[in-house]
């Protein structure tokens, strides 16, 4: 499959700030809030104990090439395979949507390289958000409200976004490297079956990108979802997926 922006697509870069949008979508991250009443345990994978095997930087800035040009990639994740794109760039945003037949009152999560990054997408971060990501060992997605600096269909009621660290190779590399959040959504049509691995990605997704990801491919390895945790604006903290 030749790994080129799809020529059915005129795509506008978008380099500029996108302002604090106004809240007006429903989050769509659980369906159930569990409030935490006992210490988070962190469980069997070990995500800084994983052997990754390097990987092509060719591939690498193919792939953000075609987010700054505002396509959308499939690439692989910390968990699963995901869509992905500039989560600044609104358009990319809908065409995602799009792409899974997924109703945009629906938010999806980013992905961010470091801690900082977090930083400037949250205004007031409470302290155990620190706490989550330095003792997490997998994958976990903190759901922040008052959140700002993505295009705004990306956002929650409240203005709350999932956001998370990754610590997998490539999907790390590849935040640092576009220099924003990347949108990150499972690799296949709202309702259907989440592919645990590339070969179980559908002909209509793999068609519907503009980009995939080389590196790989062929990995086998089972991941781990991400804990999801929502934090309040005064520092309440719920599990919603333990």
């Amino acid at each position: 499959m030749e790994h080129q922006l799809s020529t059915r697509w005129k795509v506008t870069p978008t380099h500029e700030e996108i302002a604090p949008p106004t809240p007006k979508r429903q989050s769509d991250y659980g369906e159930k809030v569990v409030p935490l009443s006992s210490p988070i345990t962190y469980m069997e994978m070990d995500t800084k104990k994983i052997t990754q095997e390097p990987y092509d930087k060719a591939d690498l800035e193919e792939a953000v090439e075609t987010m700054r040009r505002g396509g959308i990639i499939l690439y692989p994740t910390d968990t699963v395979w995901g869509i992905g794109c500039d989560a600044t760039n609104e358009e990319a945003v809908r065409r995602i949507y799009a792409l899974k037949r997924r109703e945009d009152s629906k938010s999806m999560l980013v992905l961010v390289g470091e801690t900082y990054e977090v930083e400037r997408l949250v205004k007031e971060i409470p302290e155990v958000a620190y706490d989550l990501m330095e003792l997490a060992v997998r994958p976990i997605t903190i759901i922040y409200p008052n959140a700002s600096g993505v295009a705004p269909n990306l956002l929650g009621e409240d203005n709350s976004l999932g956001i998370r660290q990754s610590r997998e190779l490539f999907s790390s590399a590849l935040c640092k490297r576009l220099r924003r959040p990347i949108v990150s959504t499972s690799a296949n049509i709202s309702g259907e079956p989440t592919p645990l691995f590339f070969s179980g990605i559908s002909p209509e997704i793999l068609e519907g990108v503009d980009y995939i990801v080389r590196y790989r491919q062929e990995d086998k390895t089972r991941r781990e979802p991400s804990q999801i945790i929502k934090l309040g604006p005064t520092g309440q903290v719920e599990v919603i997926r333990p």
